[in-house]
This record gives structure tokens, C-alpha cells and sequence, in this order.
């Protein structure tokens, strides 16, 4: 079956295709299950090559398809490699974003555009395929570009409202400064080794790099900040909170199986690039755990449920990067596969709330939902316990646990990027049962006007029970010693190198369960119980965390007012009269000719003798 690897991206590109050309003579029943339908081929698929590919741990598979282009000895190929980190990917993304179109079927029924949202949502689908699954970095950078563009589809669906045709547009621009980094990293690459094959420069870069030369840490500054700018990390993180005006379920697929673990991805396929840079790696680690605070205390002040879980993304990415930069990659890899169900599961859960309360988004206008939505509830506390990495009973207390283990005792790690990551976990508890009371307990302030159906209740139930179950593929030393997952993407990414410290585990996962428990309970005395904290829309102080420590103003002064400034002042130079003029001639050239197409038999035949003239001379004469 591996030689049908190709299938994996080419189902939803055909999906894309026929919705896009056909999809308004369809009904909404085939446009449905042309869409989603072809992305669970896609799953279906990934499972039956996993399988196939299990059985063979050791080996790496690339399937070469043809030559994409041959210019002075650089012939790029449409090739895909899978390896244990493409398939943990590619699994993440076909299946997860199978439950996500199911629900979606549901979910956006009766919204305008249906045909043209499932095309858009099956394109974002096959360029993240061809990302991971590019087999030399030219090809990933073409499905790079792709998410980025179905980013911009997506966040900006309802086209109508001009906020959201802004929020694209951010989104877009923001992510195209990372883009930038990442394509003269290429180029460097290139003009280096010839190539721009990963299994090549990844063989030799080490023999040929000089651990901490610049140019190491040239080329992996450069990849980091093409991860940076799509992982939406700091400083270019302002996106991500802005791109929840796109649907609920686009928000779902960006976060959770697509775009933004993008940069993850490419840290982690690049790892011995990063590791030829010990400064580099370092700074991955710092801004991790810079993020996971930085947008943990801002999801605190949001009032909109949405905004709480992008802000949540961003931080939860940041746990993702710091385990990276310490070269813990199995437990980076590890959490973004429990983010994904998880983080799915909320986006999912929470769209239900806002379609239920048609289309309120507020929390503070919600309340007293766990009785009247117990399906959504449950599945939404779910979802909950594991992003605050409850001890013992969720799957992100393992991934998270061993990322916070690592930032101690990997080589790289030390006591502060520890604590980072331990008051990030304090203050992720905080803030998400802070969104469990104020949405579900308490008065109830808005009606529930409708109840979610078969297809929006059975992709909340599976991701419930994967967020459930899917920790105990990974369990430390001191809790069973299985380590099925790490040792199985370990056959592509190295071992990670430990200090000479004393095993103590146990006392850090006890750090970690108290913290967790404590974040609860305090969300408990202060939102539910006794509530003291007083939310003030208006509050500066507020306001400042509200809008995501104001890193879109300081953006706007430094940057954004000095280019709107250059413009105007240089409006009317040399090269804008120059493009004026043409256009200008233009114009006047089709007026003059419009003339010849005015009916009057006297200009007829004025045209017709003038061409002839001109084609008589030209015979003569050439």
C-alpha cells in the first residue's frame, strides 16, 4: 500500500477541484459528501499505510512521482517521504480534520458559500499533506504557501463583514514576514550544498557546518523565524487571536491539524540544523516559554470564548517550541499530537455553545449551559482537564508533565525555563476552568435555541475518548514505563540527551498535579463560588492583557504609521507619473479604437482601407 502514498494529498486536491468547477450544480447533500468524503479516504488510507509502515519501523519510504522543473543542474522532484514524524503528522491531519468536515457538514448548513467552503477546507488539507510529506524543502515550501493562502480564504469566508476581510488580510501579511526568513534560508541552503533535499543537506550539513559558526545559526534563525511567523509565536503572534472570525470549524482545523503546527514541523525536520547551533536551539526554547506566559495571562481577560482557546493555541504551541529548543523532541512531537485532540475538541465543543446560543460568543452572556447541553458539557470538560494537564486522568498531563520534566533535566534545560513552564501550567488551569464556569454554571443569561444533531455530537465523542486515551501511549518511567510513541519517532529524531541528575520524576509530576489541582480550585473560589474578580471593559490595565499586551498598537506606531507616511509623501514621484501615463495612453488608444465601433459604415470602411494599407506596406517591405 505504501506506493499509494501519493493518494494521501491527491483526495483532497480532487475534492478541492470538483467543488470548486462543479460544486455549484451539486446539491448541499454531495457537496457534503464530496468534501468530507474525501478527506476520510485520505484518513482511511493513512491508517492502512501506517499499519503497512509499523510493521517496518526502521525503514524511510519515498515515493518520487516526476521532475517538477530542471534549470542548470537544480531539478527539484514531486516526491514524498514518509518516515515516523511525517506519518505522526499526517495521521494528526487526515484524521482529525475528517472529524472536523463531519462536523462542519452540520455546523455550516445553512450558511452561504457551503460547496465553496468545503473546497477551501479540502485545499488547507492537501498543502498541509504536501508540507509534511515533501520530501525536499522546495516542495514544502509550495505547501508552506498553500496553508497561507487557505488561511486567508478561511479567516476571511464571511467576506461580507469587513472586519473579518481584515483579519484575513492580517493574518496573510503578518505570516508572510516568517515566509520571507524561511525563503533566504533556502537560498543560503541552496547556494551551499546544492540542494534542497532533506535527506541530503541533513547528511551533510554536520560533516561540512561547524557547531556554532554563523552560518548555523544564520540558517536556523532564519528556518525559526519562518515558524515563528506560522506558528504564530513571539513577536508574530497578533494574528492567531484576530483569525477567530473565520468559522468555528476553521478555527479547529488551523489550530488544531493544521498551519500552526506547521512550525513545529519544520523545527523538528530540521533538527540537525538547529542542533549545529546550540545559541539558535536555545532561543527556540526561550521564546516557547516567553509565549506560553505571554499568551497564558492574556487568555485570563478574554471575554470571547474563541479568543480564550487562540490564545490558548499560541501558548500550548509555546510548550511545544520549549521542548524542541531543550532537543526534547519526542515529547514536542508527543504533545502536539495530544494538542490536536484536544484543542480540536474544545474548538468543536465551543463552536456547538456559540450555534446553540445562536452565534453568541460572549461568556459572560452564557451560564447554566451544563444541564441544558450535557453532551457539549462533558465532551467540553474533557477537553478541558487535558489542556490543564489534570493528573493522572488526562492525556495532557503526560505530554505536558514530560515536556516540563525535560526543561529541568534535558541537556539544555535549566531551573527558569522549569518554572516557565510550571507557572504557565498554573495559570493554563486558571484560565480554562475560569471559561468551564463562566460558561456553563452559574445564571443562565441566553436561551438555547437549538440542539446539535448526529453530526456535530459524534466528532466530539470520538475526540473525547482520543483525548482520553491517548496520554497512555506515553507514560514516564515511574508510572508504567511505556514509551510506545517515543520510541517509535525516535527512529527519525534523536534521543534526547539528559543531564546527570538522579531520577526524580515523581517529584516534578507531583509539582506538576498540585499546580493543576490549584489552578481549578482557585477558578472555582474566584468565578463560581464567590466571585471577587471584577471585570472592567474599560480598565487600562485590563485592557491592556485584553488586547494581547498591546502588541498590535506598539506594531502600528513602529511600523505600520511610518510605511502609510512614506506612501503618501512619496505619491506623486517619477515612477507613479510614469505608470499614470501609461495608463492614460491606454486609454486613449481603446477610445481611439471604440471609434472604428460605432456603427457608421463611413468609419467601416475608413478601418478597413487603413488595414489594408498597413498590411500592403508590410508585404512590401519585410
Amino acid at each position: 500500500m505504501l506506493q499509494f502514498l501519493w493518494l494521501v494529498p491527491a483526495l483532497p486536491f480532487l475534492g478541492f477541484i470538483i467543488l470548486a468547477v462543479f460544486g455549484k450544480y451539486l446539491s448541499k447533500k454531495m457537496q457534503a459528501i464530496t468534501g468530507v468524503g474525501l478527506v476520510g479516504l485520505s484518513s482511511l488510507l493513512v491508517i492502512i499505510i501506517g499499519t503497512e509502515f509499523l510493521k517496518f519501523p526502521n525503514n524511510n519510504f519515498t515515493q518520487k512521482l516526476w521532475t517538477w522543473f530542471s534549470i542548470s543542474g537544480f531539478a527539484p522532484e514531486i516526491a514524498f517521504h514518509l518516515d515516523s514524524l511525517s506519518l505522526v503528522f499526517i495521521f494528526v491531519i487526515t484524521f482529525v480534520g475528517f472529524l472536523i468536515h463531519i462536523y462542519s457538514a452540520e455546523y455550516m448548513f445553512e450558511e452561504e458559500g457551503y460547496a465553496r467552503f468545503f473546497a477551501y477546507m479540502n485545499l488547507f488539507v492537501g498543502s498541509m499533506l504536501v508540507l509534511v510529506l515533501a520530501d525536499n524543502l522546495l516542495l514544502m515550501y509550495l505547501g508552506w504557501e498553500g496553508v497561507g493562502l487557505c488561511s486567508y480564504l478561511l479567516i476571511g469566508f464571511f467576506y461580507k463583514n469587513p472586519e473579518n476581510n481584515y483579519a484575513a488580510r492580517k493574518a496573510f501579511i503578518v505570516t508572510r514576514i516568517g515566509d520571507t526568513a524561511l525563503l533566504i534560508g533556502l537560498f543560503i541552503l541552496y547556494s551551499r550544498f546544492g540542494t534542497l533535499n532533506f535527506s541530503e543537506i541533513l547528511k551533510i550539513a554536520p560533516g561540512t557546518i561547524i557547531i556554532g559558526s554563523a552560518l548555523a545559526t544564520t540558517i536556523a534563525l532564519l528556518f525559526l523565524g519562518g515558524a515563528v511567523g506560522k506558528s504564530a509565536q513571539l513577536p508574530l503572534q497578533v494574528w492567531l487571536p484576530d483569525a477567530m472570525a473565520g468559522p468555528s470549524p476553521v478555527s479547529a482545523l488551523i489550530h488544531a491539524a493544521t498551519m500552526v503546527t506547521a512550525g513545529v514541523y519544520l523545527i523538528a525536520r530540521a533538527h540537525v540544523l538547529f542542533e549545529l547551533s546550540p545559541f539558535a536551539q536555545n532561543v527556540v526554547a526561550i521564546i516557547g516559554a516567553l509565549t506560553l506566559l505571554l499568551a497564558g495571562i492574556s487568555a485570563l481577560f478574554q471575554y470571547d470564548i474563541k479568543k480564550v482557546l487562540a490564545y490558548s493555541t499560541i501558548s500550548q504551541i509555546g510548550y511545544m517550541f520549549l521542548a524542541l529548543g531543550m532537543g526534547a523532541w519526542s515529547a514536542g512531537i508527543f504533545h502536539f499530537m495530544i494538542h490536536a485532540f484536544f484543542k480540536a475538541l474544545l474548538f468543536l465543543a465551543g463552536g456547538a455553545v456559540i450555534l446553540s446560543l445562536h452565534h453568541e460568543q460572549d461568556m459572560f452572556k452564557m451560564g447554566g449551559l451544563h444541564k441544558k447541553l450535557p453532551l457539549i458539557f462533558w465532551t467540553f470538560l474533557i477537553g478541558s482537564a487535558s489542556l490543564s494537564a489534570l493528573p493522572l486522568i488526562s492525556a495532557g498531563f503526560y505530554s505536558k508533565d514530560a515536556i516540563l520534566w525535560y526543561s529541568f533535566s534535558a541537556g539544555n534545560g535549566n531551573i527558569w525555563l522549569w518554572l516557565a513552564g510550571l507557572t504557565g501550567a498554573f495559570i493554563t488551569s486558571l484560565y480554562t476552568f475560569r471559561m468551564v464556569f463562566i460558561t456553563f454554571f452559574g445564571e443562565e443569561k441566553t436561551n438555547v435555541h437549538y440542539k446539535p444533531g448526529i453530526l456535530i455530537a459524534l466528532p466530539l465523542i470520538v475526540l473525547a475518548i482520543l483525548t482520553t486515551i491517548g496520554g497512555f501511549i506515553q507514560l514516564p518511567e515511574n508510572l508504567g514505563n511505556i514509551k510506545l510513541f517515543s520510541s517509535f519517532i525516535e527512529n527519525t529524531l534523536p534521543h534526547t540527551i539528559l543531564k546527570n541528575v538522579e531520577n526524580k520524576e515523581w517529584i516534578f509530576q507531583l509539582f506538576s498535579a498540585i499546580i493543576a489541582l490549584s489552578g481549578v480550585y482557585i477558578a472555582y473560589i474566584i468565578f463560581l463560588k464567590k466571585p471577587i474578580f471584577i471585570y472592567n471593559r474599560e480598565n487600562k490595565v485590563q485592557k491592556f492583557f485584553l488586547y494581547g499586551w498591546n502588541f498590535d498598537k506598539l506594531y502600528n506606531k513602529l511600523f505600520v504609521q511610518p510605511f502609510v507616511w512614506i506612501t503618501k509623501i512619496n505619491r506623486n514621484d517619477i515612477l507613479d507619473r510614469i505608470f499614470d501615463n501609461f495608463g492614460l495612453l491606454f486609454i486613449r488608444l481603446s477610445q481611439f479604437i471604440g471609434l472604428t465601433q460605432n456603427n457608421r459604415l463611413n468609419w467601416f470602411l475608413t478601418g478597413l482601407m487603413a488595414g489594408l494599407i498597413l498590411v500592403i506596406t508590410l508585404m512590401l517591405y519585410l
